[in-house]
């Protein structure tokens, strides 16, 4: 079982940045991949990014691409998103999403991932 920790989310105007950071826990399990989706009310959930863990290889969304950037430790199970130039339609919750088997679907497929965080608010005032 693997636990998925976040934290950083809140409130920031248009044009600001933010950091969110992840933080992965448990017993013997090996991390192939983490990434980051967010859900805005009344949508789906989308892909925002992912690290390929042994290459350190990120892929973004397109909607994010030059404004984000993901970064991660992997001695420490940890990924970090940082967020720049922040717009309203960047509103939602975010979470960290973990995958620890060799089932890889790509990293805008949530069955990528099989361990999910529990999400942090993301609210970005106009």
């Amino acid at each position: 079982q693997v636990q998925l920790v976040e934290s950083g989310g809140g409130l920031v105007q248009a044009g600001g940045s933010l950091r969110l950071s992840c933080a992965a826990s448990g017993r013997s399990f090996r991390m192939y991949a983490m990434g980051w989706f967010r859900q805005a009310p009344g949508k789906e959930r989308e892909f925002v990014g992912a690290m390929w863990w042994s290459s350190g290889t990120t892929y973004y969304a397109d909607s994010v691409k030059g404004r984000f950037t993901i970064s991660g430790d992997n001695a420490k199970n940890t990924v970090n998103l940082q967020m720049n130039s922040l717009k309203p339609d960047d509103t939602a919750v975010y979470y960290c999403a973990a995958d620890t088997t060799p089932f890889w679907h790509g990293a805008r497929d949530l069955k990528s991932y099989d361990y999910w965080g529990q999400g942090t608010q993301v609210t970005v005032s106009s």
